[in-house]
């Protein structure tokens, strides 16, 4: 109730020291409440159970420092990360833009992380989780051997997460978007499972510049390859008409211009696995409408990050309970019943 009041504070700062220091006072204070829980919005996946299906995307928290704080504040479940094996600095400032005139975000952070090391020394001590919390890895940019990053980080993460999620799809590590060929991804997926040193589910990030033969080559490889889930999708380097004076900023976009091509993603990747792998549908999701959207156009959980810049922490809790509303106004007795119903 107070973020209406405090934004035009943090949005008068830089960007990104306004969001360390918004991690740092999260740092500070206990979990509030818990996700928001309603039998109706609880969805089962790759052998997890989600209280809701509103989840925060990763780069919110990259280092693993307030992931109890962020499920208290209603969401289902949360990804931390980016985290590489080695810890890297990113990209130089400044990386990080609000685009306030469009509700939008560009970034090119360049997985700026302390490292897997700490990660998971704090992941550690987070003993009870209200939902999950899954890992996102990447991989170091001036790593020699990137598969190898992905496999290492499978393998020191793999503990302290209930999924891991290989992201591939960042537009902001040269190169990275290159393991998303058909021969370069069966090739990673088969590195990180040999690297599990026991089951664990994996989620793929994807991104949302892909054509149609791309599309249809990651789904085969993900289903063929044993892919829990694949989140659909990431920033985007194309760019719809923006108002900002940012807007030429170089990086990926985020927010609410990225809706539209993140429904379009969702429907192809829907199309392409034939209903036989669960989709996390992310980019542009904002309010109730929008999740319950996505989710009556197949996706089983939906996640968002940008939109909590404007709307604040309260967004998820405020999802969750609309999409609670909708699920009774159109007669379905739970998320699952409504998945795919559009």
């Amino acid at each position: 109730m107070l973020y209406p009041l405090l934004r035009p504070i943090i949005h008068a700062l830089d960007a990104e020291r306004a969001h360390r220091l918004t991690i740092a006072a999260l740092k500070h204070t206990p979990p509030l409440g818990g996700p928001e829980a309603d039998p109706a919005l609880a969805i089962e996946l790759a052998g997890l159970r989600f209280p809701n299906p509103v989840g925060l995307a990763a780069g919110f928290d990259k280092d693993a420092e307030v992931p109890a704080q962020m499920l208290g504040f209603g969401f289902g479940f949360v990804e931390v990360g980016t985290l590489t094996p080695l810890p890297q600095g990113g990209n130089p400032r400044p990386r990080l833009f609000r685009l306030a005139e469009d509700r939008a975000v560009i970034n090119r952070m360049g997985f700026n992380n302390g490292g897997q090391a700490d990660a998971r020394a704090r992941l550690e001590t987070v003993r009870r989780r209200a939902g999950p919390v899954g890992v996102n890895i990447g991989a170091n940019k001036d790593s020699a051997d990137r598969i190898a990053d992905y496999a290492a980080g499978a393998r020191a993460m793999a503990a302290v997460a209930d999924y891991l999620t290989v992201n591939i799809s960042s537009p902001n590590t040269p190169g990275l978007r290159a393991l998303q060929s058909a021969a370069a991804l069966q090739e990673l997926l088969h590195g990180v499972a040999s690297a599990l040193p026991a089951p664990k589910p994996v989620f793929l990030k994807v991104a949302p510049d892909l054509e149609p033969d791309e599309i249809d080559a990651i789904a085969r490889v993900a289903i063929d390859g044993g892919v829990a889930a694949l989140i659909v999708a990431n920033t985007t380097v194309s760019r719809p008409p923006l108002k900002s004076p940012h807007a030429a900023e170089a990086g990926g976009l985020s927010g609410a211009p990225l809706a539209a091509l993140a429904r379009e993603r969702l429907r192809d990747f829907r199309s392409a696995t034939g209903g036989a792998l669960p989709l996390i549908s992310a980019g542009g999701i904002d309010g109730a409408d929008e999740a319950y959207g996505r989710i009556r156009a197949g996706a089983s959980l939906v996640q968002l990050y940008s939109a909590l810049v404007y709307q604040g922490p309260a967004l998820a809790r405020r999802i969750a309970r609309g999409l609670t509303k909708r699920l009774r106004r159109d007669g379905f007795a739970s998320v699952a019943e409504a998945m795919g119903q559009a």
